[in-house]
């Protein structure tokens, strides 16, 4: 019985870290990027000449610099 506790104790435990990596990816890791992106370009910023296109909807994304903090920031071009 004790054998038992253990192996369902060591599988639980595995069960639970991948269910908190999960969760801190949903929440923290899509925030990063869509956080820096909108229609009104913040004071700072600066222009860059790197535009990438989205394949499926055709949409291009600008990129803008500020030299000052090394922060990247993304306007969607109509």
């Amino acid at each position: 019985m004790n054998g038992l506790w253990i192996i369902i104790t060591y599988y639980g435990l595995q069960v639970i870290a991948v269910i908190v990596f999960i969760l801190l990816g949903v929440f923290i890791y899509d925030k990063r990027f869509k956080g820096r992106q909108g229609d009104k370009v913040p004071t700072g910023f600066e222009k860059t000449e790197e535009v990438s296109i989205d394949p499926v909807t055709n949409e291009k994304t600008r990129v803008y610099y500020n030299s000052l903090t090394g922060e990247r920031f993304y306007k969607k071009e109509k």
